[in-house]
């Protein structure tokens, strides 16, 4: 007997199922609105803002609403309708998502509210809909008086909420895509209808139901409409931290996270360097002629990790986070683990901080253009770092960001960053102008300046398999940072820095050199040379702050 109360007890009437499927859809619509705005807008604290703001807003004008119509309408059929309609606006966002996105993108607005537009277009129409339930419900409620009836409203909502939050995250994100994802909360907006409607539904429910049904199962079977990753998408996935693609154009397949090309690899030629940046990760060589270890602290379609550890005599580690990043690696981009390379699934960081090991060189590849691990910019964690490194050990990051202008904030911070740890730092930028590109930037240990002029001597003299003439030629070695502050653990403001460059164009310098087929892989271990260091050729800008000494 007691164990049929408790049931009892359990189970939902009709306004709670309702109220708690809409915390379950609203949280979940959040979560996947970060998703889908990502490969757009990025996804910094600008992003987040305006999507958590928007949701706010849209729920808040859906309670207002609800509540002044409650009294009089509130009733299971009307919030039947509710889902309904909100599951058809689902439908929609299946189909046109990716549309209306590329079309809000070019809405005159500072870059840190460009996303405003598309996610309030997107998902504000729905929240606002499901806003109506919780005063209807209230409304319809059970409960003796109106706080005990808005006290329990607000629970179930919230449960549903946590309910969804976690769901979404831990479960329906590593398992389905986007559209997947959008297609189950349809559905669940349906089904939580047709429970409404019991047990008198009629034939113009029914036949409204269907309709919806078949607007999102035909919205995910058509794919979304408008412009999609140029070449055929082999294979996507929503990871736990990020939308990836492996789309195939021509001889080229190329990894896409969040939008942004990665990694490539010629499948005719997978020892060609694609990009040209991946070209830069050699130059080290030339500063170390002593390397036996390398970490690459992000793996993308490794590129890097494979060229060292099939043309050198090396031991190569790589940290990457993303597990289905490791995945897809291995599966689409020829990477296979051996004695000569490892795999950890692990954060750059966290893998500092745990290994024992001693490196000769570490590749920081894991900033994308909107979206950096601020935890791996920090001058604390170039301290890690350092202290990772052999005496003559070399950092090496990947920057993605302008050399020059706005846009360039967040690569001089870095620079300047750097410069606090490290004795010398240089960088190679690999596109002209003052366009978004990938900025090389390389801190030594060794107090000694090596200048362009010596790098240019030691290519020409050693052999490293890859000649780097034309990279070394960009070779820079000062650059402005008064205006620039140092990013430490307690204070990173990276997404306000990465600001500058939303909506601006990334260009990635293609390679069009024939490949290591052509070239002689060599070793990294060349004969030690005499060397007199002097301070090389500065670039023209003015004032320029050379990289201080280190601090001690």
């Amino acid at each position: 007997m007691s164990t049929t109360r408790s049931l009892d007890a359990l189970r939902l009437t009709k306004p709670e199922l309702a109220v708690f499927v809409s915390g379950v859809a609203s949280m979940g619509l959040e979560i996947l609105a970060g998703r889908m705005i990502a490969p757009q807008f990025g996804s910094s604290i600008y992003t987040w803002g305006s999507i958590i703001g928007v949701f706010l807003a849209a729920l808040s004008y859906g309670y207002h609403r609800g509540g002044k119509l409650a009294a009089r309408q509130a009733t299971n059929d009307r919030m039947a309708r509710v889902f309904l309609l909100t599951a058809a606006y689902v439908a929609g966002l299946i189909f046109l998502g990716d549309l209306l996105l590329r079309a809000t993108s070019g809405f005159p607005l500072p870059s840190r509210f460009a996303s405003l537009p598309a996610i309030t277009l997107l998902f504000g129409p729905p929240t606002y809909l499901l806003g109506y339930v919780s005063p209807y419900a209230a409304e319809l409620s059970a409960k003796e008086g109106l706080g005990e009836a808005s006290g329990h409203v607000y629970a179930l909502g919230t449960i549903g909420s946590i309910v969804g939050a976690f769901a979404t995250t831990y479960f329906l994100i590593p398992s389905l895509g986007v559209e997947q994802i959008a297609l189950v909360f349809g559905l669940l907006s349906v089904g939580t209808a047709l429970v409404l409607s019991r047990p008198g539904i009629d034939r113009d429910q029914m036949v409204a139901s269907g309709f919806v049904v078949v607007l999102l199962v035909a919205a995910v079977g058509s794919g979304a409409a408008g412009l999609s990753v140029e070449g055929r998408v082999v294979y996507e996935t929503q990871t736990p931290y990020q939308e990836l693609q492996v789309v195939d154009l021509g001889d080229t397949r190329t990894l896409y996270l969040d939008g942004q090309r990665h990694s490539a690899m010629d499948k005719s030629d997978p020892d060609r360097h694609v990009f040209d940046y991946t070209r830069y990760f050699h130059l080290p060589l030339l500063m170390n002629d002593d390397v036996d270890r390398v970490l690459f602290i992000g793996g993308g379609g490794f590129t890097g990790p494979k060229h060292f550890a099939e043309e050198y005599d090396v031991t190569v580690d790589v940290a990457e986070i993303d597990p289905e990043v490791i995945d897809a690696s291995k599966e689409y981009f020829d990477v296979e683990e051996s004695e000569k390379l490892n795999i950890y699934n692990t954060g750059g960081r966290q893998y500092l901080q745990e290994t024992n090991e001693t490196y000769d060189l570490i590749v920081l590849d894991a900033y994308q253009k909107d979206k950096v691990p601020f935890e791996l910019t920090t001058e604390e964690f170039m301290r890690l770092a350092d202290s990772r490194l052999s005496e003559d050990g070399i950092l090496f990051a990947n920057v993605i960001s302008a050399p020059t202008g706005p846009a360039s904030k967040f690569y001089r911070a870095e620079y300047k960053t750097m410069s606090q740890v490290y004795p010398q730092v240089y960088s190679f930028p690999t596109a002209s102008g003052s366009v978004v590109q990938n900025i090389e930037v390389v801190a030594t240990k060794n107090e000694s300046v090596v200048t362009e002029e010596q790098l240019l001597a030691r290519n020409e003299r050693r052999d490293i398999g890859i000649d780097l003439d034309s990279e070394i030629r960009n070779y820079q070695r000062t650059t402005r940072t008064g205006d620039v502050p140092v990013l430490r653990d307690d204070r990173a403001p990276v997404d306000s820095l990465l600001d500058p460059m939303v909506g601006q164009r990334y260009v990635i310098q293609q390679s069009n050199e024939s490949g290591s087929s052509n070239e002689t892989a060599g070793s990294l271990v060349a004969p030690s040379e005499p060397e007199s260091y002097a301070l090389g050729a500065q670039t023209s800008q003015t004032p320029l702050v050379a990289a201080p000494a280190r601090k001690q």
